[in-house]
């Protein structure tokens, strides 16, 4: 973690520093500020038409009944995008550009899935559709709790039921078709 730190306060700013010099040395100092500056609103307005794309993907999914995984990190992407886009400098720029472009997007957020899908399983209590399982599995809720803020649901297969729900929480029980 403190190598993180030392890499993203240190040495990425000496880069870009290096690089916004480099640059200022090749084709002046105000091209370089309006090549900065038009950058950034650039990346703003790309920020914003992939945002506003991720967030109907989103209420898509949702309409649909699923769990917006994909669409969630993808907005997360997004967001790290136009952090980097407006954080003054090119290599961070090109980076948030990358982030931008939806298959490389696609491609960071499977390896992310991928990464922490066991983490979200645990937390979260269901399977993370999305996060690089078989194909064939099905995505839906297998089991797990679901807090609602009113109350806590235990939610199993029927076929998996346990013979006593946990004291104090109601259970769900999902039949064939359901």
């Amino acid at each position: 973690m403190v190598v993180l730190l030392f890499v993203l306060f240190i040495v990425v700013p000496i880069l870009e520093l290096a690089v916004i010099v480099q640059v200022s040395g090749a084709i002046g100092v105000l091209a370089t500020i309006a090549l900065l500056l038009g950058i950034g609103m650039l990346g703003s307005w790309l920020v914003k038409y992939q945002g506003l794309g991720v967030l109907r993907r989103m209420q898509t999914t949702l309409g649909q009944g699923d769990l917006p995984a994909r669409e969630l990190v993808d907005g997360v992407l997004v967001l790290f995008a136009g952090a980097l886009l407006l954080t003054p400098g090119f290599l961070t720029d090109v980076l948030g550009i990358v982030l931008l472009v939806p298959p490389t997007r696609a491609m960071v957020r499977t390896v992310l899935l991928r990464r922490f899908r066991h983490r979200l399983e645990a937390e979260l209590g269901f399977m993370v559709p999305g996060a690089g399982r078989a194909t064939g599995s099905s995505p839906g809720f297998t089991a797990g709790r679901v807090h609602t803020g009113r109350a806590v649901y235990d939610v199993v297969d029927v076929d998996e039921a346990p013979a006593r729900p946990s004291p104090g929480v109601d259970t769900i029980e999902l039949g064939p078709g359901t």
